[in-house]
């Protein structure tokens, strides 16, 4: 499987990729460097994928990656993943999400990128 490491160890990089996914179901819009949003990318249309299955074992499997942070004080973001997004694209066989690349970030230069949900 072929991945980006981005300068992190293993432990590191799957808390800041749990992270992104968790801050993209509840935003449905971020702004993150372009390596970030490119593997957040193939991690948030895999989370839509089981979200639009819809069944528990998918919802279990989510569950593994999305925080559960709250959205509102009667929803948190596996259920917005499940009851909101994952219908949305029912009729959809892919590509869930778009990278939009903007300006470099003042500083550091680097290559920055919103990605959002379709």
């Amino acid at each position: 499987m072929a991945y980006s490491k981005l300068s992190r160890t293993s432990d590191q990089r799957k808390a800041l990729l749990r992270d992104l996914v968790t801050d993209i179901i509840i935003n449905e819009r971020i702004v993150t460097t372009e390596a970030k949003a490119k593997e957040l990318k193939k991690l948030a249309d895999k989370m839509v994928t089981l979200a639009k299955n819809g069944s528990l074992a998918a919802r279990r499997q989510a569950a593994e990656t999305v925080r559960l942070e709250a959205v509102t004080e009667k929803q948190n973001a596996l259920q917005k993943l499940f009851d909101e997004i994952g219908p949305r694209y029912k009729d959809r066989t892919g590509g869930y999400t778009r990278i939009i690349k903007t300006v470099p970030r003042r500083g550091d230069a680097a290559p920055m990128a919103i990605i959002e949900f379709v």
